[in-house]
């Protein structure tokens, strides 16, 4: 299949700076905490369609004059990043900006959405650049706004990691919404001007366990770069609340939580086709309770824990393997600091990737954004920087039946030969599939 750059399905991309209207406090800066710097090898990439009902009178120029009071507020995420003396990354607040990217595209916003590549597409709604080589040119943030011929539009988030997780990111990008409709104009800014620094271990030479969660790779320097086996690529599945309440109901009982039981099946279908190496060990993302602060401060407050299965994941029954999932997890927050520190922040990790790895992301707010009082038409979230074992995330979705249940989209990133066998092996669950390539 031809890359859907060849195609120019968007054009016309216009590239700006936008920042804080305000300068910000002299010689500011962020201070990295330890889980932070765990995940700076991720980048989180979301993309939010609205109707052009929603967009009405709104052009690109209204989105981008409301950044500069939203950078006010979240003035961190325009600075560059450093290195102390000791080479653990920092934030100097030195306004700097983000990358504003204006686009066109000459497709309805319903004909992007029901295109059959529409998965592997959606890159080109968001632009996307890694980190360095040179810290102190990097932009950490990328906001595209992409104009369809309908009147709709798509803006398309590009977040490192490092500034937090998926849950601050749909924070981050909901506030926007705010601005945009004039509601937080008079409100003071909530983001502290001195982060707390990581909490130094009492003694640096005591040894460490390693967590099963992540993996130290080689130094990347300062290119922020996963480096990985083999080419990823990623698969999207679509689930409509019918689908969701049959699984469940087959599974475990309609009281359970459904993320569980979704990744049971994914778990074993790609056991079964591992053979011998099917994953025993698995690590799993949800949301922490200091996400719930309301406070939109960006931060790595998930929760991550390791599953592990003492037994065949392939011959066992998707019960079994959801109640391991639900009530087993091994919290390795702790263990994940401990080792970040003892290098001083300086060692370099994978952690979506390291094990075969699911995030749920359900409970996240994002059709909390919101333009014209309208809530986007689908929004859609994917991971960049995942290892080779691969990782699943489960979304929400808009999709919705006479009762009131919503649906779900799963992503599942996996080396690029295992996608074939995956969809051979989802097929029974009658599951539809889209690939996006990293």
């Amino acid at each position: 299949m031809a890359s859907p750059k060849d195609d120019n399905l968007v054009y016309n991309i216009q590239l700006s700076s936008v920042g804080p209207g305000h300068v910000t406090v002299p010689d500011a800066v962020h201070h990295l905490r330890s889980m932070d710097l765990a995940m700076k090898l991720h980048y989180i990439k979301g993309v939010y369609w609205f109707s052009s009902q929603a967009v009405g009178g709104l052009s690109i120029k209204n989105i981008s004059e409301a950044t500069f009071s939203w950078f006010d507020e979240y003035y961190m995420t325009c600075g560059r990043l450093t290195r102390s003396e000791g080479r653990r990354p920092y934030i100097k607040c030195n306004d700097c900006g983000a990358r504003f990217v204006e686009a066109q595209c000459d497709k309805t916003v319903d004909e992007w959405l029901g295109m059959e590549d529409f998965t592997s597409c959606n890159d080109l709604l968001v632009y996307h650049k890694p980190i360095g080589p040179e810290l102190s040119f990097s932009p950490l943030i990328f906001l595209q706004a992409t104009m369809f011929k309908c009147g709709g539009m798509s803006l398309g988030l590009s977040w490192p990691h490092i500034l937090g997780d998926a849950f601050s990111a749909s924070e981050f990008i909901n506030r926007l919404g705010h601005y945009i409709a004039g509601l937080s104009l008079n409100e003071p800014p909530k983001l502290p001007k001195t982060p707390s620094k990581s909490k130094k271990r009492d003694n640096p030479a005591q040894s460490v366990k390693q967590p099963l969660s992540v993996k130290r790779v080689n130094p990347v320097g300062d290119l922020w770069v996963t480096e990985t086996n083999c080419k990823m690529e990623t698969i999207s599945l679509h689930i409509s609340p019918a689908q969701l309440s049959n699984l469940q109901s087959k599974i475990s009982g309609e009281n359970r939580n459904d993320f569980e039981c979704l990744c049971a099946i994914i778990w074993q279908c790609i056991a079964k086709f591992r053979g011998e190496f099917e994953p025993q060990i698995v690590t799993i993302f949800k949301k922490g309770p200091s996400n719930q602060t309301g406070d939109w401060v960006p931060r790595n407050a998930q929760i991550i824990s390791t599953v592990q299965a003492y037994f065949s994941v392939k011959e066992a029954g998707l019960t079994k393997l959801e109640v391991l999932l639900a009530e087993r997890g091994k919290d390795e927050i702790s263990e994940i600091e401990e080792v970040v520190e003892r290098d001083n922040g300086v060692s370099d990790f994978v952690a979506y990737g390291a094990r075969l790895t699911f995030v749920n992301l359900v409970d996240a707010d994002m059709y909390g954004f919101e333009l014209n009082g309208e809530k986007p038409k689908m929004v859609y979230y994917s991971l960049q920087g995942v290892g080779d074992e691969g990782a699943v995330v489960v979304l929400p979705a808009r999709l919705e039946d006479s009762s009131g249940g919503k649906g779900r989209i799963v992503t599942v990133t996996l080396p690029k030969d295992e996608v074939l066998k995956l969809e051979s092996e989802v097929m029974t669950c009658g599951l539809l599939l889209e690939r996006e390539l990293e």
